[in-house]
């Protein structure tokens, strides 16, 4: 008599929804989205799989923090987006996407600060372990993100 092996139903995604693994345009990966000062402390982290898009994690980005303005690149701009950072009672800074339909005014010179959180990348992306994430879990990799930024603004100082 022959020994029939059932099919183990597999989880969906993998079983890797939660730690922030996904499927986007470049393979297998992991968003990681920041918040960071004008003089380049990080003040919040947050991990998601690849497919998914920045806005939605914007609002946990910025919640609980008081600010002037909230300086974004366009994958930010969103009218829910916008409203919560006016909510927190800051201005929006945000350069609009090309498909929006009406254009919508934003200080370029304050726009000009974005490259505050680009240096930002830059510096933990010199740590390979942050760069590659050869982490599984992302408690694991999240650690090694803190740790990296920690290590990169101690160097600034």
């Amino acid at each position: 008599m022959p020994i029939l092996r059932q099919r183990v139903p597999r989880k969906k995604n993998g079983g890797l929804a939660n730690e922030a693994l996904g499927r986007s345009r470049g393979g297998f990966t992991t968003k990681l989205n920041a918040a960071v000062s004008a003089d380049f402390v990080p003040l919040r982290f947050t991990l998601t799989a690849g497919q998914r898009h920045d806005v939605t994690q914007g609002p946990a980005l910025i919640v609980g923090y008081r600010c002037k303005s909230v300086v974004a690149d366009a994958a930010y701009d969103s009218d829910a987006f916008r409203a919560a950072i006016t909510a927190e009672g800051a201005e929006a800074v945000i350069r609009p996407r090309k498909s929006r339909v009406e254009d919508r005014p934003y200080d370029k010179e304050v726009y000009k600060l974005r490259n505050v959180i680009e240096r930002f990348f830059h510096r933990l992306k010199q740590y390979r372990r942050v760069a590659t994430r050869d982490d599984k879990y992302a408690v694991r990799y999240l650690g090694c993100v803190y740790f990296a930024a920690i290590l990169s603004t101690a160097k600034k100082m």
